[in-house]
């Protein structure tokens, strides 16, 4: 009997340390196999619309993006991830990929989404310098952030800025609006500091008590107007001569580069980010909007036979649109290309058909990996050129274009500058990949929200921003104990290695016992 009972003792000792060590690593897999497979989070990405000053000019269609991107600053489309968030406990937050420290002055690192679609600097607010990302946009005049007192969607899950974070908060009663043709913001006027790239100025900005829920897409907290206007933050800088001359250069990064060296300096440009001369071209209206006159668009490097157009020069838009004609032509020279509504085009995912722009007699290629996108879940590929007329006989420029080049905005001189980049070094990644709990409305706390996103997406009718504009592809499944793909981790093979050991102990006892 004390035997049957010692055996007895022995095998429930055996069991519960297996179920420990084999179990306890395999949910432990499973949370990092989610972690490291954004797809298997949901999280697509849709496209941004143009902003205020642009709004002005031309209407966003948001059925033309139905997913992906970013037009003028502003997200378009549906997201099936946020579609449903109700409240803040529905999302950890988001992806943000942070851009190398630079070096120089009155220059600040350009952060991104991981997707190439959104592009953002951290800026301060406040006496208390709280963090929150903004969206760097050539686009827009108006600058504002989400406030503390907003109960938005989209509010709900960025960091906010409210009274009780800044000492120097002033409340002057008036109220601000900004209607984007899908959506809007509402709020009221406050002065407080911003500060950005070392350089502080007081102004006026929008703190929005409520917003449309398409900023729930992308991580940025708020929108940095870079326009020619002369009531922007820029602006206010240069009166206040803290930089000499209005002029900013700044250099956008490809995700799948590796290192985010992207950079956004005041005042000047940074020579190590270009090579060779700037080829200058001036705006159409002094003190106008960043549009300059377009020479052409080649593809392989044959005219298309587009003159007579203008182009937006637009931070704040994702991809590129034209007229529909104007962009029927373009793709009548791509060999295998095809569209069904003449808005969104499909090319063969390994064409070598290189799309150029022209400006002042200089052209600018764009890499086939900014200008096709990846193949969605039917194995088509998408280009980033959409026929959509956003603005009237021209064509809007945004991050697809402007990855591949040093952009120069000369403010002074009312002219618009391209150099040839120099590519990032070849070396590991330095940059870092952050996900952080975002600020609820109703928090003081100073966390800055980060971003969590990916850019899988399909094509259907799509059309604005950055990123592939069409219906998104279907997350990839959450990884199962079934899986036969999914590798065995260290933490499972030590706990089968385990009860082998424990297996043959308890047999060790058991053939002493007799």
């Amino acid at each position: 009997m004390q035997f049957v009972f010692i055996l007895f003792q022995l095998s429930l000792w055996f069991t519960g340390i297996c179920a420990l060590a084999v179990a306890t690593p395999v949910v432990r897999d499973e949370a990092k196999s989610q972690d490291d497979d954004p797809c298997s989070r949901g999280f697509v990405t849709f496209q941004l619309v143009k902003k205020a000053t642009i709004s002005s000019k031309f209407k966003i269609d948001d059925a033309l993006a139905p997913n992906g991107g970013i037009v003028g600053g502003i997200p378009v489309g549906t997201s099936p991830v946020h579609a449903s968030i109700t409240e803040r406990d529905h999302i950890d937050g988001y992806k943000v990929v942070k851009a190398q420290k630079p070096i120089i002055e009155n220059s600040a690192g350009v952060d991104q989404d991981g997707t190439d679609y959104s592009y953002f600097a951290e800026v301060h607010l406040g006496s208390e310098g709280k963090p929150l990302f903004m969206l760097l946009d050539t686009g827009a005049s108006t600058t504002w952030v989400m406030g503390s007192d907003c109960t938005s969607k989209s509010c709900l899950i960025h960091s906010t800025f409210g009274p009780d974070d800044s000492k120097s908060f002033n409340d002057t009663g008036k109220s601000y609006s900004v209607d984007y043709g899908t959506g809007s913001v509402r709020g009221r006027l406050v002065e407080d500091e911003l500060s950005l790239a070392g350089l502080s100025v007081t102004l006026p900005f929008g703190v929005a008590s409520t917003t449309t829920d398409q900023f729930t897409q992308f991580p940025f907290d708020g929108i940095l107007g870079l326009s020619t206007s002369s009531d922007t933050w820029l602006a206010a800088v240069k009166e206040a001569n803290l930089i000499k001359s209005n002029i900013f250069g700044i250099s956008l990064s490809r995700n799948s580069d590796g290192t985010n060296d992207g950079e956004i300096v005041f005042g000047g440009l940074n020579e190590d980010k270009y090579k060779g001369d700037i080829t200058y071209t001036s705006i159409n209206t002094p003190g106008g909007a960043w549009m300059i006159p377009m020479d052409d668009v080649l593809v392989g490097g044959d005219g298309a036979d587009i003159t007579g157009r203008s182009a937006y020069i637009d931070t704040g838009t994702s991809f590129i649109f034209g007229p529909p004609d104007d962009v029927k032509a373009m793709y009548k020279l791509i060999p295998g290309s095809s569209s069904t509504d003449g808005a969104t085009y499909t090319v063969p995912c390994d064409s070598d058909r290189e799309i150029a722009f022209t400006f002042s007699g200089k052209t600018w290629a764009i890499n086939t990996k900014d200008f096709i996108s990846s193949p969605n879940s039917k194995g088509n590929c998408n280009g980033n050129v959409y026929g959509k007329e956003y603005v009237k006989n021209g064509w809007l420029l945004g991050d697809v274009f402007l990855k591949n080049v040093y952009g120069v905005f000369d403010i002074d001189n009312s002219r618009i500058g391209f150099a040839a980049k120099t590519e990032p070094d070849a070396r590991d990644p330095t940059t870092t990949t952050t996900t952080v709990p975002t600020a609820t409305a109703a928090s003081t706390s100073s966390t800055v929200a980060t971003a969590s996103s990916t850019a899988a997406s399909d094509s259907d009718t799509g059309v604005h921003g950055q990123g592939t504009p069409t219906s998104t592809e279907e997350s990839a499944p959450e990884p199962t104990d079934s899986n036969p793909s999914k590798p065995e981790s260290a933490g499972g093979k030590l706990g089968l290695g385990t009860c082998a050991a424990l297996l043959v102990s308890l047999l060790s006892t058991v053939a002493l016992s007799l």
